[in-house]
């Protein structure tokens, strides 16, 4: 009965993440066919790309630099993308089996995939986790990109509608009930204020990864001061 329960929540906890990222595609299309994009230019970058933040930070440098600027496009986009391959390693166990399942679960190990797996109880419920939510933004992602990209003059500045507050709203939910230890909290504010300093300074993807590296070296500091002061 425990394990059911655990699967049931890692369905919920899946499906809800799914739905309010999904949601948030509608921006990429709109912003996308604003930049320059054709809708099925728009459409091939959600299903080959497939990373929120990559994708956004591409279609931001087209927008202000024209295809001139495609080059650092791909490098903004790259170095937020590289955040998957730490996630890739953390949810190789998670996804078990062979090289076959580990090469299938590439394109659905993102932030959300990870956040809703590591969250759950249990080898099941984490693989549920992972599974239900990478294939269900994957498959509303690209439908809802499609929305936006086929709407985009009709729904006006898809920024207005809050669909990003919603999307960081699950991930919330999903943090909160680790956040009941100081260190968990002194380690996301650390890395909060440093990706909000490097943000205006850096180019896009540079402050995820600078706020990675604090998070590390905060949360490896931490049990070194308990040592010193016993």
């Amino acid at each position: 009965m425990e394990q059911d329960a655990a699967t049931r929540r890692a369905w919920r906890d899946g499906v809800g993440v799914a739905i309010a990222t999904s949601a948030y595609g509608v921006s990429f299309g709109a912003l996308g066919v604003a930049a320059g994009l054709d809708v099925w230019q728009v459409c091939v970058l959600s299903l080959v790309m497939f990373t929120g933040g990559s994708q956004f930070a591409f279609v931001g440098v087209i927008a202000t630099g024209g295809w001139s600027a495609v080059p650092a496009a791909v490098a903004s986009a790259a170095l937020l993308g590289v955040r998957n391959v730490a996630y890739g390693l953390r949810m190789a166990p998670v996804v078990g089996g062979g090289i076959a399942r580990r090469l299938a679960a590439i394109p659905f190990t993102i932030d959300e995939s990870a956040a809703v797996a590591l969250a759950q109880t249990g080898s099941r419920a984490r693989r549920v986790g992972f599974w239900v939510t990478g294939v269900g933004i994957y498959a509303g992602w690209n439908l809802f990109t499609l929305l936006g990209a086929l709407l985009g003059d009709i729904l006006g500045d898809p920024r207005s509608y809050g669909l990003d507050a919603a999307a960081a709203a699950a991930f919330l939910a999903l943090l909160w009930p680790r956040l009941r230890r100081a260190e968990a909290v002194a380690v996301g504010v650390a890395a909060a204020v440093v990706a909000a300093m490097a943000t205006p300074v850096t180019m896009p993807g540079v402050p995820v990864l600078i706020a990675a590296v604090v998070s590390i070296v905060v949360a490896a500091a931490m049990p070194l001061r308990r040592e010193a002061a016993s």
